[in-house]
């Protein structure tokens, strides 16, 4: 695991989960399972670290005219749109982005959900710092910006102090897909990625690794990285 930042007291238990490439639905399915298990205090806080295969999801207060690219030309490319309940409006998910559901429990953490969204922003302006990339907040809009670019998109809902969703941050992700939507439906701002600001490519494990460290600095969490086959049950309740 690459050492990004200093040691720290630690208090409630994190279990990470990197599940690779998987469907949008089938990772829905699976954090409402974790939620609820979350809930009844089964588990401890969970962090899934993933890839998704090419969608276009749209925010429960979304608009689908932010989509730009017509349904036909999405179907013939194997794109599906899906709305979700997370808050937010449309963006693109699709390889070479690292996408963060975070099943947390903010009553354990003391905190609401204001301050749970921008520790979440921090967390990835300090990951972002490690590679030096220099990144902050916007006061108009949540998520994480490169100069009036953004390199990560933040959607989250909360079930009985549980979180569910999570963060988007592009590493390696191909950009001409953010051309067909207005993403986050700002039309004024463009999305950018780790790898166009560096001009080459990372490993995504390098950036998760970096990550589940500042998740760890950022909210005073002990997380221990488990094995996917752990969650298999989770998938099919």
């Amino acid at each position: 695991m690459v050492n990004c930042v200093e040691s720290v007291p630690k208090l409630n238990l994190c279990r990470a989960y990197n599940l690779g490439i998987i469907e949008y639905e089938q990772a829905r399915q699976l954090q409402n399972n974790l939620v609820s298990a979350r809930i009844a205090g089964d588990i401890p806080d969970i962090a899934l670290l993933l890839q998704h295969h090419p969608v276009l999801t749209i925010g429960a207060s979304g608009n689908e005219q932010n989509i730009l690219t017509s349904q036909e030309r999405l179907a013939s490319k194997g794109i599906p749109v899906i709305r979700t309940d997370r808050g937010g409006d449309v963006t693109y998910h699709g390889p070479g982005q690292l996408v963060g559901y975070l099943i947390f429990d903010l009553k354990t953490h003391g905190t609401g959900l204001h301050q749970y969204v921008r520790r979440l922003e921090e967390v990835i302006i300090r990951t972002l710092n490690h590679f030096s990339i220099t990144a902050h907040r916007d006061p108009q809009y949540p998520g994480v910006w490169v100069r009036h670019a953004k390199i990560c998109a933040l959607g989250i809902r909360v079930s009985r102090w549980v979180t569910k969703h999570g963060f988007a941050l592009n590493v390696n992700t191909d950009l001409k897909h953010f051309t067909g939507i207005i993403p986050c439906g700002i039309a004024d701002r463009r999305a950018t990625s780790m790898a166009q600001v560096l001009g080459h490519e990372i490993a995504l494990e390098e950036v998760a690794s970096c990550l589940c460290e500042q998740c760890a600095w950022v909210f005073h969490i002990n997380i221990s990285e488990k094995p996917a086959e752990e969650l298999i049950g989770y998938y099919v309740r």
